[in-house]
Order: C-alpha cells, then structure tokens, then sequence
C-alpha cells in the first residue's frame, strides 16, 4: 500500500491555491519527498505530515521550481535535528544543482545536515523489505530527468483455517512460518510454510513522472500502473507551445494512460492558464478514470 500526499501541484508559477512541485510518499515505514519546490516545508506543516521519519528526496530533475525549497527545509532538518542522513537520489546534473545550491548558502564543503548524494541511473535504487523502488530516464528539454516506479513486494498470509486444522499455536511459529521458515510443533509435526500460506497478493504499482516532453519510451515503465501521477501542464490546443516549454498536454498524459493500462491517472503540474475543468475535461474523453490533483489531496493506493 502507498499513501500520496500532494504538497504542490502547479507548474512553474505558483498560484494562491497551487504551490511549487512537491509529493509526499508513504511506502511501508518509509516516508519519502519527491521533489522540493519553494514552500514545500511549509505545506508539509498544513498538510499535517510534519516533519518526522523524513530522510529520503528523489528528484526528478534539477530545474529551479522542483529543488529550490531544499534550502529551507534542510535548514528545518537542522534546527529540529530530526534526521540522521538525508539522502538526495537525482541525476548528476542535478545533484550538482543541488551541491552548488548548498555551497552558496553554507560555504564549500559544509551542509546544513548530514546528506548522501546518490546519482540515479536506469534501474533499481530502494529494496526494502516491503516495497521496491526502480528510476528510469524521462526527457525534459536539457536536463537529466527520471521517473520512478514504486511497487509494493508480493506478499503471502497464513491461513487461519489451514493453522487452525493443523494445530499451530497462535506467537512466535506463526511468525516463523509468515516469514517463509518451517516449524516443529512440541508433537514432533513439522509444518512447512507451504502448508499454511495462500497465494501472494497482487503487486501494487505507483508511478511518478515529473516534467516531460514526450511520452515516447513511457509505456512500459507506466504499464499496469494502479496510478500514474504524470504532469498535464497544457491544452491540446496549445500543443505546439507545449513542444517549445518541453511539457505534455493533459490529451498526451490521457493516451499514455490508456495505453499503458493504467488503473488512475493523476495529472499535476497544472498551469493557470487554464480552468481545472477543462484540463479534465480533455484527460476524461481519452481516459475516462482521470483526475487533477490539488493542493493537500491524499490517496491511498
């Protein structure tokens, strides 16, 4: 299970009701920010998140309104010593936007809090014990841009009616035999996991893309997906400026959807130039299951 909380959903201008981008991810015991536009740390505070067992950013790509909102939260970080390493996962272009950043602020060499700066290339970057997190290469004008791909691990229950038949005290040998290991019962029995575990559950699959100019290579990372969270920053009918800014139109994010057999698609990065009703309105022709996110929506995936 994956828990989102949207702390901005605008494009590169922020509006009274849209902040700058920023996605809080709830993955098993972990809580993960992607990306860090200006005010994120403040809109952690309204959303209720807070601060706590915050200790891991990917970023999408380095440009100004996704990463300019570290500076203050690092300082935050600092003054509440709520983090023992905070590791960035980016490109290397943008881990060096970020590294300068810090620099400028504290001086070379020093940072506000304890960082890991890990560069991201195609593939496996998080497996944990419950959910695995994989990052693949998104295009987006001059930047090394990624998005990434959350999936929750296949898991297997024990029965209550097999353990009940075979005589399997309830604490630690049912822990054991969750954990795929086999028991011996006082009696002498041995009970293999097999006997007392159903089917693995299905996976779950989140996706998140941050800005993008095309959607060409997309389909097989999105695939399946219970959500996509993509940027919708223009109107078909403004494709041709959407092509020169580097970004998608809420039809081009439909049809990915479509295609790759999304569950729910979430468009974010939303421009004020337009109504919300229209950017739904062009998703929801293509893709019926189409939503626009707001400021403070949480969904739980």
């Amino acid at each position: 299970m994956f828990g989102l909380t949207f702390l901005g959903t605008s494009a590169s201008v922020p509006s009274a009701d849209r902040n700058h981008p920023g996605l809080l991810v709830e993955a098993g015991s972990e809580r993960i920010l992607v990306d860090c536009g200006e005010g994120t740390q403040r809109q952690l505070l309204r959303s209720g998140a807070g601060f706590r067992r915050l200790d891991r950013l990917l970023l999408t790509h380095g440009h100004f309104d996704h990463v300019l909102g570290i500076p203050g939260l690092f300082s935050t970080l600092r003054l509440q010593q709520s983090v023992d390493v905070m590791r960035i996962h980016g490109g290397p272009g943008t881990l060096d936007v970020v590294a300068r950043m810090l620099a400028g602020l504290w001086g070379e060499g020093r940072r506000p809090i304890p960082l890991k700066l890990i560069p991201l290339k195609e593939g496996r970057i998080v497996d944990a014990s419950d959910f695995t997190i994989n990052c693949f290469r998104v295009r987006h004008r001059d930047t090394d841009s990624f998005g990434f791909t959350f999936e929750s691990q296949a898991r297997r229950h024990l029965l209550l009616d097999r353990l009940l038949a075979l005589g399997v005290p309830d604490g630690p040998v049912r822990k054991a035999l969750a954990q795929g290991k086999p028991v011996k019962l006082e009696d002498g029995r041995t009970i293999d996991p097999e006997d007392v575990l159903g089917p693995p559950a299905k996976r779950k699959k989140l996706v998140v893309v941050g800005d993008a100019e095309t959607t060409d290579g997309l389909s097989k990372h999105v695939r399946d997906a219970e959500a996509l969270v993509i940027e919708a920053t223009f109107l078909d009918r403004d494709s041709a400026m959407a092509s020169d800014y580097g970004h998608l139109t809420a039809a081009k994010a439909a049809e990915l959807a479509a295609t790759g057999n999304v569950r729910q698609l979430v468009m974010t990065h939303i421009s004020g130039r337009y109504p919300e009703e229209e950017i739904l309105a062009e998703a929801t022709r293509i893709f019926a299951n189409s939503r626009v996110a707001a400021d403070f929506d949480h969904i739980v995936i």
